[in-house]
């Protein structure tokens, strides 16, 4: 799109490049499709997606939303903001009336970390950008939603986040496909928290068995900014592989990084996050909660890497496995790189408590119910931060997707 020939260079150069963690693929099996389509109104969708887009929950009617994104396959088909001072809009839009945005390009994420980093480069063509101006607060959710439809589709997606000075914004993403559909989602997402300001990102991931998903995050926070990611996977693909990496440059920021994970069949999830607390008095925490069904395999990373006197780190992972064939694996790491820092963590993975499925079952429950009561209430903890209405509906979604297991 507007890559540079230094930017394009680079990327060309780690086109065979392979991921740090997780599953590599061969990029070459799958194809970008433009046709995709274009709505004057989330209405405009045919009932089919509608009711595709629903089920990762987003409002066709905006209602509770300040304003949309919708792309499907490498089509941007919709962009608009509903609120003064919040923009939404294409990636290609957005560079093409915010000169400043292109300083913050391909800033935050390496656009030569990995082979995906790599093709989503080449070949950009959709994204979305969206900008919390000076002071601006907000209560309701900017919606985005990024659909694959077609077979052996490889979708890339480049998304900028800027919250200035003193902003608040909340940005809820559903990522799902249609049931024929399957390929590789390769997205980008770079977030600006600027000072005093504060980012509630939740990602929600509907996708099928056949599906291949290597996002790629990069976050920079400012002095007293604070950055909230909620990461939750209710159908899992085929294979998922994420590490985030949050940068707190600013004195007094923070970061929390939630992990929601529900493996099922047979997928292979490498999920992790990574905190950088660079700069005097800024504080990290990330946590994951995992619940591993059937033959599933979930990796949980975490990292927290304190540089200077005086910052505070934790991690933590909880995991409940429902199967005997599931595997969940915990890999925690504390570095500390000045004298005077307080790095902790802690991990518990086990099944679930023949007592409290006892309990329940006394209370006149059968054992399925008790089973799903506990998963659902082991889930739902790890929510936080959240609007009430994201809140309100990501239970839902919880609750609906364990009763269907």
């Amino acid at each position: 799109m507007v890559l540079t020939d230094e930017l394009k260079r680079r990327a060309e150069k780690a086109l065979d490049k392979p991921p740090r963690y997780g599953l590599d693929l061969e990029i070459s099996e799958f194809t970008p499709d433009y046709t995709g389509l274009e709505a004057e109104s989330l209405r405009d969708l045919s009932e089919r997606l509608r009711n595709i887009v629903k089920s990762i929950g987003l409002d066709t009617g905006e209602k509770s939303v300040l304003g949309s994104y919708l792309q499907v396959d490498q089509r941007v088909a919709y962009s608009r903001s509903h609120k003064k001072g919040v923009k939404v809009l294409s990636l290609k839009e957005a560079l093409k009336s915010l000169d400043w945005l292109r300083g913050l390009y391909w800033k935050a994420v390496p656009v030569d970390l990995d082979k995906f980093t790599a093709v989503a480069a080449l070949y950009e063509e959709g994204g979305y950008v969206v900008v919390a101006e000076k002071g601006v607060k907000t209560e309701m959710p900017v919606q985005t939603c990024l659909l694959m439809k077609s077979p052996r589709s490889l979708q890339t997606t480049h998304n900028i986040v800027v919250a200035e000075e003193g902003s608040t914004l909340h940005v809820i993403t559903g990522c799902t496909q249609a049931p024929e559909s399957f390929g590789l989602h390769a997205g980008i997402s770079e977030f600006y928290v600027g000072r005093n300001a504060t980012v509630t990102f939740t990602m929600i991931h509907s996708w099928s068995r056949g599906s291949h998903i290597r996002p790629r995050t990069g976050v920079i926070v400012e002095e007293g900014g604070r950055f909230i990611s909620n990461y939750v996977v209710l159908k899992p693909a085929n294979t998922i592989q994420a590490y985030p990496v949050v940068r707190l440059i600013g004195r007094g920021s923070s970061a929390l990084t939630t992990s929601i994970l529900l493996a099922s069949g047979s997928s292979k999830m490498d999920i992790g996050s990574c905190i950088r607390l660079e700069a005097p008095q800024t504080s990290g925490e990330a946590v994951s909660k995992v619940v591993g069904g059937d033959s599933s395999e979930t990796v949980v990373r975490s990292s927290i890497v304190g540089f200077m006197d005086g910052v505070r780190g934790h991690t933590e992972c909880n995991g409940i496995l429902v199967s005997e064939k599931a595997v969940i694996s915990a890999i925690p790491e504390l570095v500390a790189k000045a004298k005077d820092v307080e790095l902790t963590h802690e991990a518990a993975i086990g099944r679930i408590s023949e007592e409290e499925v006892f309990y329940l079952q006394a209370r006149g429950f059968t054992e399925e119910e008790a089973v799903s009561m506990i998963v659902r209430g082991f889930l739902e903890s790890g929510i936080v931060g959240l609007p009430k209405a994201v809140e309100e509906y990501l239970k839902k979604a919880i609750r609906e997707t364990i009763t269907a297991l």
